[in-house]
């Protein structure tokens, strides 16, 4: 098979399988208090140690806390990081891709 050499964005997406968005906050936390973290975040502990667990995404609104609270992120870092998440978990869970939908050539009567 032949290559160009040139790998896309979303072919370099689709070649591992990325972190779990509370994975990275937990490496981004690092020795932070949980509990603290999540008083300064407007949650409950429980919220915030799901998402830490992996229980847990990462909803619209929780991304712009985190991007309020935590230095050099962004509302998009955390929702893109947690959209890459869903879509490899998805694509992995599916056992078949569904059929392509064809166009009939049938003309209007």
């Amino acid at each position: 098979m032949w290559t160009t050499g040139i790998i896309t964005k979303e072919m370099a997406m689709a070649m591992h399988n990325p972190a779990h968005p509370g994975e990275v906050l937990r490496d981004y936390i690092g020795e932070m208090d949980v509990t603290s973290l999540a008083a300064r975040l407007k949650v409950a502990r429980t919220t915030l140690s799901r998402i830490l667990n992996g229980h847990a995404g990462i909803s619209a609104p929780m991304a712009i806390r985190l991007a309020g609270v935590l230095p050099n992120t962004s509302p998009e870092f955390w929702l893109r990081m947690q959209m890459n998440y869903d879509l490899w978990q998805a694509r992995k869970s599916m056992k078949r891709p569904a059929k392509p939908v064809t166009r009939s050539t049938r003309t209007a009567a």
